[in-house]
């Protein structure tokens, strides 16, 4: 079992940025890439992912603003958002692909961007 505790959402102006951060703790060995992703209608859409070896995936609504990291030490990924949007309002998930898919939904970190 995997267990993320997401943080760092909040309200924010446009143009502003806020950090995410999901602490991931338990059997992490079965953990082959963390990420973030958002609700949209019917599905949830990928915001960015980072495997083992740190190499990142970006959806395309946010490339040149996002950036993903880990740091291994703290058993943490972090979301950096810049130049924040109203339309990148939307409540943020984390969660890890393992073998099989990815791992469970949790209830995610609210964002809010006011124009």
């Amino acid at each position: 079992q995997v267990r993320l505790v997401e943080s760092g959402g909040g309200l924010v102006q446009a143009g502003g940025s806020l950090r995410l951060s999901c602490a991931y703790s338990g059997n992490i060995a079965r953990i082959i890439t963390l990420g973030w992703w958002l609700q949209a209608p019917g599905k949830r859409e990928l915001v960015a992912t980072i495997n083992s070896v740190g190499a990142t995936n970006y959806g395309d609504s946010v490339k040149g603003r996002f950036t993903i990291s880990r740091d291994n030490a703290k058993n943490t990924v972090y979301l950096q958002m810049n130049s924040l949007k109203p339309e990148d309002t939307n409540i943020y998930y984390c969660n890890y692909v393992r073998i099989g898919g990815l791992g469970p939904w949790g209830q995610g970190t609210q964002v809010t961007v006011s124009s």
